[in-house]
């Protein structure tokens, strides 16, 4: 495995400066954003794609770093009933992929996204349960005459360009939230469909990290280092079905946290021990988003304890069996 970083962090700083960085602390492949919700700060695949000496410069300035790419990150919401936002999205994602090709990347990450729920609606409807009826009548809808359907045709696309690893974050608010939703989508579009696994999300819905991996296996295409806590005061008074600003850190009921401060290292070192025995050797790649820590202490501390817990070399034929 390797030590990587959602670039989008230092998005305020040019490319360049941010790769020197990174390498610096020990990260070893980045995964920038292309579009979306992520923007474009370091990496614009709409520019790069039409101006080939460009192309060759950013080609360049990667190798020049010493560091590679893992996947390219297009985060947004392409079946959003707002068909003009839908569009903006689905063009950056196609992009990313059109990108992917010319640099011989064959993963992005990216969300499942969320419909309204009927063809006239504005905004995305993030159905939750079962009852009343009109729920259910909601999500058939969504799955049927939306989500399905885009998912095949994207897919046939990305395969096309040479794009065979989609990596889904499971997020709530969007579709494709947990096992049983990314194992419907990836059975009803084909195996090109997968995880870019997040336990973050996963601990706040309250999901064991480790038992996901063990069951989406071959689906685990791209890893985040992401940590949360949960706020136990809080939690048992309002639950975690949590709207308050990220901001509001007294009293939500979980906050993103930086590695070590949501999970100890015997957690961490479980799961990617977990990640060996599944086959994972891919990239895994740091997100910082903790509003408690500067991000450059963040980032310092989150690397060294990825330096501790995760497995890079590969393993020695058992001697002793």
């Amino acid at each position: 495995m390797k030590i990587g970083i959602v670039a989008n962090v230092l998005q305020d700083k040019p490319f360049d400066e941010a790769l020197a960085y990174f390498k610096k602390l020990g990260i070893q492949t980045v995964e920038p954003g292309c579009g979306g919700y992520a923007g474009k700060a370091h990496v614009n695949p709409e520019m790069l794609l039409a101006d080939k000496a460009e192309l060759v410069q950013f080609r360049q300035q990667l190798e020049d770093s010493g560091l590679t790419i893992s996947a390219l990150s297009c985060h947004g919401n392409p079946i959003h009933p707002d068909a003009e936002m839908a569009t903006q999205y689905d063009s950056d994602m196609r992009n990313a992929v059109l990108l992917c090709e010319q640099l011989g990347l064959d993963t992005i990450t990216c969300f499942s996204g969320c419909a309204g729920d009927h063809p006239g609606a504005k905004y995305p409807n993030w159905v939750t349960c079962p009852w009343p009826d009109d729920y259910l009548k909601i999500l058939e809808y969504q799955w049927n005459d939306v989500l399905i359907p885009y998912w095949k045709d994207f897919t046939a696309f990305a395969k096309a360009h040479g794009v065979t690893k989609i990596a889904l974050e499971l997020h709530p608010g969007f579709m494709v939230y947990n096992s049983e939703t990314l194992k419907r989508l990836r059975g009803a579009v084909g195996p090109e469909i997968g995880v870019n696994f997040d336990p973050s999300h996963l601990i706040w819905q309250g999901m064991d990290s480790v038992a996901v991996l063990r069951e989406l296996k071959e689906s685990i295409f791209h890893v985040h280092a992401k940590n949360l806590k949960i706020d136990p005061i809080n939690r048992s008074v309002n639950g975690v079905l949590d709207t308050k600003h990220y901001s509001d850190e007294l009293n939500r009921s979980w906050l993103f946290r930086t590695l070590g401060y949501g999970n100890d290292v015997a957690y961490w070192k479980t799961l990617f021990s977990t990640l060996r025995m599944i086959g994972y050797d891919g990239a895994v790649s740091i997100e910082h988003e903790d509003s408690l820590i500067n991000r450059f202490e963040g980032l310092e501390k989150a690397v060294s304890m990825m330096k501790e817990c995760i497995i890079m070399e590969s393993e020695t034929a058992m001697w002793w069996a």
